[in-house]
């Protein structure tokens, strides 16, 4: 399972880099817009740190314009993949930007018919928010697999995107369920790595090597 970091932030990508568990990187305009920094002089820094796909989101609707700003995007590196909204206008810009070999990231997918209709018009990604539906009542985890069921059921090549993670609960039911990638926040890559009797265990291990020096 690959994860991906989701923030715009250089110093919160590094960490993630020093531990290993950075795979790739997604971002959105709320996430470039904490910065305070110029969208693409963010863009180049996050792609100079990580040795993966780094997502940036268009802001315009309709297709055309879509297209315009994915190219300027995508010719800043080509670790750039281009995030477009699940909306029909969307949609025909994923086509066209896949026939000129430019990668997508299709995001804001709450249904597993939007994530059919992502793949079939040649996403790269498909970013389902599990987190989102949690917040309405809905459950999450059950879009990812039905989402996991329908591209094995036909071999579509769209990577599934596990997004809007909240804890580390969403992250390893999405691995239990096998999907591609899990994008989180760094605070719960650090939670993944704590447990109570870790700390215990290291705790009695120091007291333990500290009587023997005495």
């Amino acid at each position: 399972m690959k994860f991906f970091i989701d923030t715009a932030n250089i110093d919160e990508i590094k960490k993630g880099v020093e531990m290993g568990m950075v795979d790739g990187v997604t971002t959105n305009p709320s996430l470039i817009a904490r910065e305070n920094k110029p969208f693409e002089k963010i863009l180049k820094e996050i792609c100079k740190v990580v040795d993966g796909p780094v997502s940036a989101e268009v802001v315009s609707l309709e297709a055309e314009a879509m297209v315009k700003e994915a190219k300027v995007l995508a010719a800043l590196s080509d670790k750039i993949v281009i995030k477009i909204p699940m909306i029909m206008e969307g949609m025909k810009a994923v086509k066209k930007l896949t026939s000129m070999g430019i990668k997508t990231n299709v995001t804001l997918v709450f249904s597993a018919s939007q994530a059919l209709l992502a793949a079939k018009a040649g996403a790269t990604f498909v970013s389902p928010f599990v987190g989102r539906l949690d917040d309405i009542g809905q459950r999450g985890m059950e879009l990812i697999n039905e989402i996991m069921t329908v591209y094995r059921n036909y071999d579509f090549h769209s990577e599934v995107i596990v997004a809007s993670i909240r804890n580390p609960l969403h992250v390893m039911d999405a691995a239990m369920i096998g999907a591609d990638i899990a994008t989180i926040p760094l605070k719960v890559i650090e939670q993944l790595a704590q447990h109570p009797l870790t700390n215990i265990g290291v705790e009695q291990f120091l007291a333990d090597w500290e009587k023997r020096k005495k």
